[in-house]
């Protein structure tokens, strides 16, 4: 029964894992960095920036 339970909570750690670092990352105000990075990127590329 122990060999049931094994795999199934061995799906659930990389799951558990991507959501912490999601939830970090949009605490930490990320996507608006990333964001503004690739802005200035697009304007350096047409050569406004």
């Amino acid at each position: 029964m122990n060999i049931k339970k094994k795999p199934m909570v061995a799906k659930f750690i990389p799951l558990t894992f991507f959501v912490i670092l999601f939830i970090t990352g949009i605490a930490l105000n990320e996507p608006q960095r990333v964001l503004e990075q690739a802005w200035q990127i697009c304007l350096d590329c047409m050569g406004i920036g």
